[in-house]
């Protein structure tokens, strides 16, 4: 039996613009020629899975569609929430579909998530097919490459499959200790059939199922599109796959993933994702000689700019603000000291500094190895002509 792939794309992605509304939610927004929605959709380009299903908001259909044409999908379907509910329903929605056999093996995936080793991805969801019996839900597990604070946890039986214990959001402190007793991040991607999801919300969330199966029931089809039915979708409170479901039943086996994975939710992974990938972005017109150093500019996105900048030894920039933007440093290599308004910070490899539009910073190369930064610039006026300098050791300040 080929696998049915429903991609929930219905979330906003606020931790990477939280004050912009006008930006685009994190899945459609273009890193350089390449959206996570298409990834998500190359990563299921396979024998192994049928067409897809795209669960999203009404607001998205039309991002939806564009990327679908050009990614050349031409089968498959899309079921539009008339109003955000969280994943909950997103996930049931589709399983109610009458086409759907009882028995068909469905796998949701998020469509804001990075994963590159396509055919390791799939291999292990192969070699689990068979694994899936009456009542299971297959979480996803990675194994973590660092203690996080943005993702959830989780714990396996010894020497088992099954899960004995989810943990939601720890502090970095709590994190570390999960991670020494063998604790993978919760990936957010399920596997299991149509007959065992539906089982689950009849019996532990059977207000939310009524609903929904009534949405689903008086939805209106267009083409390709099933717009749900906004009346009995509206009675459905926001709840989470997570804790409508997954923390209250134990029937939840998991899969171990040992691959690349990232949601590049944050500045400092998506930093990090460049700066492992910033060869790709070098051209013989992007690199900027200054007094202190050198810039490359890798990517201009919509509303940021993705820089990387070199401090030689012995070299400082000017003391400077913005009126305009806010930053984000990524310490790649070196020690920078770095003043930001009356503190003096001196950040490890693989910190991230924020720099808030308006305050006052420099960085400063007081040793002898080269300091590297990746950079990334946030706001609507992205110019070198924004920079207000108050000290400059070149004599850059014009009169």
């Amino acid at each position: 039996m080929k696998v049915l792939p429903v991609i929930i794309c219905g979330g906003a992605g606020t931790r990477l613009f939280k004050e912009s509304k006008d930006n685009l939610p994190k899945q459609f927004i273009d890193f350089g020629g390449w959206t996570m929605f298409e990834k998500t959709l190359d990563r299921i380009n396979s024998k192994l899975f049928l067409p897809p299903i795209i669960s999203t908001n009404i607001k998205y259909l039309n991002l939806v569609k564009k990327h679908l044409k050009k990614n050349k999908i031409n089968d498959y379907k899309i079921i539009l929430e008339p109003c955000k509910k969280n994943t909950a329903p997103a996930i049931l929605s589709p399983c109610l579909l009458p086409e759907i056999a009882s028995n068909q093996i469905i796998l949701f995936l998020p469509s804001d998530q990075l994963i590159e080793e396509k055919n390791k991805f799939n291999q292990e969801i192969k070699k689990n097919l068979n694994k899936i019996f009456y009542k299971d839900i297959f979480v996803f597990g990675i194994k973590p490459k660092e203690p996080s604070d943005q993702f959830g946890y989780f714990f396996r039986k010894k020497n088992s499959i099954n899960v004995s214990k989810f943990t939601e959001k720890p502090s970095i402190k709590n994190a570390k200790n999960i991670i020494k007793k063998g604790g993978l991040w919760n990936a957010g991607i399920f596997m299991s059939t149509k007959e065992n999801i539906i089982y689950h919300f009849m019996n532990e969330q059977n207000k939310l199922f009524k609903n929904c199966l009534l949405s689903v029931q008086n939805s209106n089809k267009k083409s390709n599109s099933i717009f749900l039915e906004s009346h009995s979708y509206n009675k459905i409170k926001p709840i989470s796959f997570d804790y409508a479901i997954l923390e209250k039943i134990s029937n939840i086996k998991s899969i171990r993933l040992n691959i690349n994975w990232s949601d590049l939710g944050s500045w400092k992974s998506l930093l990090n994702f460049y700066n492992i990938n910033k060869k790709k972005y070098f051209t013989k017109t992007n690199l900027f000689r200054r007094p202190w150093g050198t810039y490359r500019n890798l990517f201009k996105g919509k509303n940021f700019l993705i820089k990387e900048l070199i401090v030689n030894s012995k070299g400082c920039l000017s003391l400077q603000k913005h009126r305009h933007r806010e930053e984000h440093w990524y310490v790649t290599e070196g020690h920078p000291e770095i003043i930001l308004n009356k503190k003096t910070l001196k950040p490890k490899l693989k910190d991230l500094v924020h720099i808030p539009k308006g305050s006052i910073h420099r960085i400063h190369n007081k040793l002898k190895k080269p300091v590297k930064i990746i950079e990334a610039q946030i706001g609507k006026i992205l110019k070198e002509t924004d920079i207000i300098r108050i000290e400059d050791v070149y004599g850059r300040i014009k009169n």
